[in-house]
């Protein structure tokens, strides 16, 4: 488990990467994510110590600077731990009674977010994702007890930037229990393909 976490987004691939080796030349960080996102913008995810990460993220945000090519950042030190998961691709099935969605306009902006709401409110992390294949968007869905999932989604759309502006926030009160297990395999396209609802018409084709 990391005791830091910095993401910085870059708008530009050749930014990105000298960003990246200028980071890991600089300091000894894990180097957890990075790559090229929609649209043509750069991620950079790196963990550590504290003062490693410290050291990392303030010498990506530099090169950002100084080419005019910084999207958004954040350091988050001691990061929630579902937080610390979900950033690296665990999801979980919900199982709560209520079900929140937020879009956020950058990556960074949405684990600012997050991780200020899970340490906040009694919630679970179900999914993160940033960017690719959301037109640059960044997605958390997280559940729990109704007039929590609320109280997050709340503080969520009253941290919102600039920058990492909130693009959609939504409440699901009582979730289908069939979209409950699609939700738990993840929200890409292909994650529903083979779910059929109880009970659903599906046509015969007479061969």
């Amino acid at each position: 488990m990391n005791q830091a976490l910095a993401l910085l987004e870059f708008n530009g691939v050749s930014t990105g990467v000298l960003a990246v080796d200028r980071m890991l030349k600089q300091s000894p960080v894990a180097l957890l994510r990075c790559g090229s996102v929609h649209p043509g913008r750069y991620l950079a995810l790196v963990g550590g110590s504290v003062a490693s990460t410290d050291e990392a993220y303030r010498f990506g945000a530099a090169v950002g600077r100084e080419c005019g090519a910084l999207v958004d950042e954040v350091l988050l030190q001691d990061p929630h731990p579902l937080l610390n998961q979900a950033v690296m691709g665990e999801r979980v099935t919900p199982a709560g009674d209520a079900v929140g969605l937020c879009e956020l306009g950058t990556s960074p902006g949405l684990l600012r977010a997050v991780d200020a709401v899970l340490k906040a409110v009694p919630i679970s992390l179900v999914e993160i994702r940033l960017a690719d294949d959301l037109g640059g968007r960044a997605l958390a869905v997280f559940d729990g007890q109704l007039p929590d999932v609320q109280e997050a989604l709340d503080m969520i759309k009253c941290r919102g930037t600039d920058a990492a502006a909130v693009l959609g926030a939504t409440l699901l009160p009582r979730l289908d229990d069939t979209l409950r297990e699609v939700l738990g395999q993840g929200t890409s396209f292909a994650a529903c393909a083979n779910w059929t609802p109880a009970g659903a018409e599906i046509l015969k084709v007479e061969g």
